[in-house]
């Protein structure tokens, strides 16, 4: 029987269990976007997960979305992460990068340039800033010479990320990001080959996939998906036709994986599962009320056919998760003020769970 703690082949990675420490923003990384040894440390505690994936990467610097976030785009860059990635490995880890382009959610005061998007529509809301949170500015369309660089970007920051040591990097297509604005149907009001028909508003998380996988094999890349998610104001009119498209088209390209967040309804994500024959990492919704998911739901996506399930804020404060829902042990609250705040409290010092005689 298939538990999360059975064993699971990815690409060319052995997992010892099914646990993924999904994606999160920490916003720890030091001037110039260097990854730092706090980083490496709080990786490594966490090493006990199947696969590690890294908060986002930004693969330039117009890509990049907050303050305070690492980079995969220098020299200087590239060699901050070895230190992370051996540490990880020194613990017996396996850790992907996600390489997130924040497109049109972005602000100049971040990195000095105006974001760009497929179209001149903003982000619902406000961006963070250096300064503090600013309303999301109008991005600058891209012209369509100039979109295949931007797909191309994914490939060339995650070449960097295999010479930094990763095993593999995870393309951020989820949560109102670059490649989820070109999938949207009100973020995306192009009239070429980008945009309008299904086949068109699918065509730049293709290309940048494929790009990828040229870069650097089908079995060290995989991406992250949100339908229906609405993050940052996007919408998508087309949900079951839209992912089964892309879906379909991914499925020719042999990723290690697709991570799907549960934000469309359950049928819907059924539907996604069948089109999809690849490895499937689900990252569940929290039920309401709840601060993070925990076994239940865990074990409900493995029932209905995800290979993978991924765990986000459980993660923060438990570096010892997977041993918590192995043996059914509390776990642990994050504190909610610490996640974005920088420095080493509530980033470090979450211990393990201390056993009292």
């Amino acid at each position: 029987m298939t538990t999360l703690f059975t064993g699971f082949r990815l690409g060319g990675l052995q997992l010892p269990n099914r646990v993924v420490m999904a994606p999160m923003s920490r916003v720890r990384a030091a001037e110039g976007g260097l990854a730092t040894v706090s980083m490496a440390r709080y990786y490594a505690q966490r090493a006990t997960a199947g696969l590690i994936v890294t908060e986002g990467v930004q693969p330039s610097l117009i890509g990049q979305s907050n303050p305070g976030t690492p980079g995969l785009h220098t020299d200087e860059q590239v060699a901050s992460w070895r230190p992370v990635t051996g540490a990880v490995h020194s613990n017996g880890g396996r850790i992907f990068a996600q390489i997130m382009h924040g497109g049109r959610v972005s602000h100049p005061d971040t990195n000095g340039l105006r974001p760009v998007g497929p179209s001149a529509v903003p982000a619902t809301g406000e961006v963070f800033t250096p300064t503090g949170p600013q309303p999301a500015p109008v991005p600058r369309a891209l012209d369509t010479a100039e979109v295949p660089e931007h797909a191309a970007s994914y490939a060339e920051a995650a070449r960097r990320a295999v010479d930094a040591g990763f095993d593999g990097v995870e393309l951020h297509g989820a949560n109102g990001y670059l490649i989820s604005q070109f999938l949207s149907s009100n973020a995306n009001l192009r009239t070429d080959r980008y945009g309008g028909s299904v086949a068109g508003r699918i065509r730049f998380a293709v290309e940048a996939t494929a790009a990828t996988v040229d870069a650097v094999g089908a079995e060290r890349t995989g991406i992250r998906l949100s339908p229906g998610g609405g993050f940052w104001g996007v919408e998508e009119s087309d949900v079951p036709e839209l992912y089964t498209a892309l879906l379909t088209e991914l499925a020719g390209l042999g990723l290690a994986y697709v991570h799907l967040e549960a934000t469309a309804p359950e049928e819907t994500l059924l539907e996604l599962r069948r089109a999809w024959p690849g490895a499937l990492v689900m990252n569940p919704v929290l039920p309401m009320g709840a601060k993070q998911t925990g076994r239940s739901e865990a074990d409900h996506w493995l029932r209905l056919g995800a290979d993978l399930i991924s765990f986000g804020r459980a993660f923060i404060a438990n570096p010892d998760l997977v041993e918590r829902l192995r043996t059914d042990l509390p776990i642990a609250p994050a504190d909610e003020a610490t996640y974005f705040q920088g420095g080493d409290n509530g980033y470090l010092t979450y211990p393990a769970y201390q056993y009292t005689a």
